[in-house]
């Protein structure tokens, strides 16, 4: 049994938390036990309280919750989850732009990435662990070559860099990413820099290495994985390799979405839709070159986000059109998930694991 903590390792998690589209017929957020032998996923209690939470974030100490609502209007929300079912702290504060996809929590802030309106918000967080109003607001610029995803920006991803100095913003419509500074008492946003990416790849999401050096920017629109070096001390990315995360011969169009890396460092793992795939690329000793080993079926229908263990032992898929969270087990020699079990989750879109 490895309920709990592994000599020399991380405590396995005992708690997620599923974001879902309520106006496809989701539960809003759902929270659920984890076996800590099987990885099982139990419900535990769910609210609709917010319209569309499709992706969640854990504060602090995992015991408040933040969705965005992915609507027009777009709002970032909190949620107490100490408690078998999630509550809603407070109202939902405006983000003061359309369509957020991403958000996480740094420097007392959360931040949240705007696809419909391509920017990036700040909103301090109050003492009851609700947002504040936005403090810092970004507008990015830009398209890129498809008249039809591309017209405008579209910021898909806002992520802090490990030492929580920068944040990175993965924009799709601009083909590039922006890495910002917080100011963790003004709440204010500044553009650092931007680092152009191959035109038409429409970057989603990306990830670290646990190491720091580099940086994995998975692309969209060409199902790619772009390898970025990372200095965190001068805050640059530059972008020194490009891998398929689609087997060659692949039939029928593919989409990246989701994008999780083992806590070891020896695989990236990516979801594809379409194809309907979890992607594994194993990684040379460096974390510089990533190679496709293998591709299996991510046990649904649009597998719209991923995440990983803080083990590595087990990945666990959002699947969206066919309404489901499945997990696998990992094989620690390849890397390579075997479907273990899932669990019913309309409209899912994204898991977090506490």
């Amino acid at each position: 049994m490895d309920g709990g903590t592994a000599p020399g390792g991380p405590p396995a998690p005992r708690r997620a938390f599923i974001g879902s589209f309520t106006s496809a017929g989701g539960h809003g957020v759902t929270a659920a036990a984890v076996d800590g032998a099987t990885g099982a996923l139990t419900p535990t209690g769910a609210t609709d309280a917010v319209a569309d939470p499709s992706f969640l974030a854990l504060g602090p100490g995992a015991a408040v919750l933040y969705a965005v609502s992915e609507s027009d209007e777009g709002a970032v929300a909190a949620f107490d989850v100490t408690g078998p079912a999630p509550r809603l702290i407070g109202a939902p504060e405006p983000v003061r732009g359309a369509g957020p996809t991403h958000l996480a929590y740094t420097a007392g802030h959360v931040v949240a990435a705007h696809y419909g309106s391509g920017g990036v918000s700040a909103q301090p967080v109050r003492p009851d662990g609700a947002p504040g109003p936005v403090t810092g607001l970004l507008r990015h610029r830009g398209s890129g070559p498809d008249p039809d995803r591309q017209a405008a920006p579209h910021a898909h991803q806002v992520r802090p860099s490990p030492d929580g100095r920068w944040l990175l913003t993965v924009d799709l419509g601009t083909d590039s990413v922006r890495v910002c500074a917080l100011d963790g008492t003004t709440g204010a946003l500044t553009v650092h820099g931007e680092t152009p990416l191959r035109p038409g790849s429409g970057p989603r999401h990306l990830a670290f290495h646990p190491a720091g050096g580099h940086v994995y920017v998975l692309a969209e629109l060409t199902p790619t994985l772009t390898v970025c070096r990372w200095d965190g001390r001068t805050g640059a990315l530059e972008p020194v390799a490009e891998v398929p995360v689609r087997p060659a011969g692949a039939a029928g169009p593919g989409y990246p979405s989701g994008l999780a890396v083992s806590p070891d460092g020896r695989f990236v793992w990516a979801a594809v839709r379409g194809d309907d795939t979890v992607a594994v690329l194993q990684l040379d000793g460096d974390g510089e070159r990533p190679r496709l080993v293998a591709a299996v079926p991510s046990g649904g229908r649009w597998p719209r986000d991923l995440v990983a263990d803080p083990r590595g032992r087990r990945l666990y898929v959002a699947n969206e059109r066919s309404g489901d969270v499945t997990w696998f087990d990992v094989d620690p020699v390849t890397g390579v998930p075997s479907r273990a079990g899932a669990v019913a989750a309309p409209a899912a879109s994204c898991v977090v694991l506490a």
